[in-house]
């Protein structure tokens, strides 16, 4: 069974770039519902944006008038918690993501209204839409740019521990929180998307070891490129033995097959695959042990073993047993065909006997092909292969 672990292809950004094109191998498509899991689960989930709003500083909040013809204060103004938060991404072509996140935030704070001094609770719903998009890509990585932010604060529900609550008190704190609440959520926005930016980079940019044998170091190779189904990515990647020397492969371009009902889609080329399996089946030479009365059947080997054997063991003293060494010959090729794949090894197969009193005696020294039914699957993030003789 021979494993591969699968790369961290989740990303969320995206520009069209000139083509559609793998680039050294690898590429893939992201569906929109894909990215919204992603996202929702770095920003909503990890509490990523809570974290970031906490810090929110709300000016204090002064006006003329309120009950009895009293100045009115709020001050002390903080957010308590963001609930019922929803996320939800569209793929804009040519442009990038349009992000939209859906939120109520309780905010609490001090109210003094004439003499009477007493809490004041404000709860208000936020949809705030942010066009993101990639620029500047430099080795790997790109920067994030948040255009077109907008913050639209729907229904605002106010509740003072007394109940007693004015007109004027309903209306100085409608106009403050529209005037000044989009300027300061914006930002919160630009922050956490930068981080989840960072952190969603780093699995587009990794070396994994392959045993002992050498690593595979895989990055974006490219500006991300939006359609109105996905979001493609290509990257690069470098297969290197140890040493680092790098086992070459062909980077023509070869086009993705349409996500249909995936969520995600990703196309790795044959020949990209046949430099890791030069890596992953390093095999040293395998030596059986066995009797003639083992071989049976009808085929010409196994007729031309039972031939030999005997009159190579009339010069042998003793009853040496015989021993099939089999020693991995060039590099295996993996073939791709609709439904299958198959693995084929070149191999020596040498049969012979160690005498009891001298050096070993070979009967037959055979180079032959095999061919491997591949099994591919995916298991706990890593692609695997499953070899058996065909």
């Amino acid at each position: 069974m021979t494993m591969l672990k699968l790369f961290g292809i989740v990303f969320f950004c995206g520009l069209l770039s000139p083509s559609q094109e793998v680039l050294s191998g690898l590429s893939c498509a992201v569906s929109p519902g894909a990215m919204q899991n992603v996202l929702s689960d770095a920003i909503l989930q990890n509490g990523l944006l809570q974290q970031h709003l906490q810090g929110l500083v709300l000016p204090n909040i002064m006006g003329e008038g309120g009950l009895l013809s009293s100045p009115t204060s709020i001050t002390g103004l903080h957010l308590v918690r963001v609930r019922l938060p929803k996320l939800s991404v569209v793929l804009l072509p040519g442009i990038g993501v349009q992000l939209t996140i859906a939120a109520k935030l309780e905010l609490s704070g001090k109210c003094l209204v004439g003499l009477l001094s007493e809490l004041i609770d404000i709860l208000v719903d936020v949809n705030i839409t942010a066009n993101i998009k990639c620029t500047n890509y430099e080795s790997g990585t790109v920067q994030v740019v948040i255009e077109d932010c907008l913050c639209i604060l729907g229904a605002i529900k106010i509740k003072l521990l007394s109940g007693l609550l004015s007109l004027s008190v309903n209306e100085i704190v409608l106009n403050q929180l529209r005037a000044t609440l989009p300027g300061l959520l914006c930002p919160v926005v630009d922050i956490v998307v930068n981080l989840v930016n960072i952190q969603l980079l780093g699995t587009l940019n990794a070396v994994i070891p392959v045993g002992t044998a050498g690593t595979i170091h895989y990055q974006l190779a490219s500006l991300p490129f939006t359609s109105g189904l996905f979001l493609g990515l290509d990257l690069d990647g470098a297969v290197k033995q140890v040493g680092g020397s790098i086992i070459p492969h062909d980077s023509s371009p070869s086009a993705l097959p349409p996500l249909l009902d995936k969520l995600l889609v990703l196309g790795l080329r044959q020949s990209f695959l046949n430099a890791v399996l030069s890596l992953l089946l390093q095999i040293p030479p395998q030596t059986f042990t066995c009797t003639p009365e083992v071989f049976s059947g009808a085929s010409r080997l196994q007729e031309a073993i039972r031939t030999l054997v005997p009159a190579a063991c009339s010069t042998c003293h003793g009853t040496s047993p015989l021993s099939i060494r089999l020693t991995l010959s060039g590099n295996p090729l993996i073939l791709l065909e609709e439904n299958k794949a198959t693995v084929e090894l070149s191999v020596m197969i040498q049969v012979f006997i160690k005498r009891l009193d001298g050096p070993i005696l070979n009967l037959l020294l055979l180079k032959a092909d095999l061919g491997l039914n591949a099994r591919v699957s995916i298991a706990g993030g890593r692609l695997v292969l499953g070899l058996s003789l065909g």
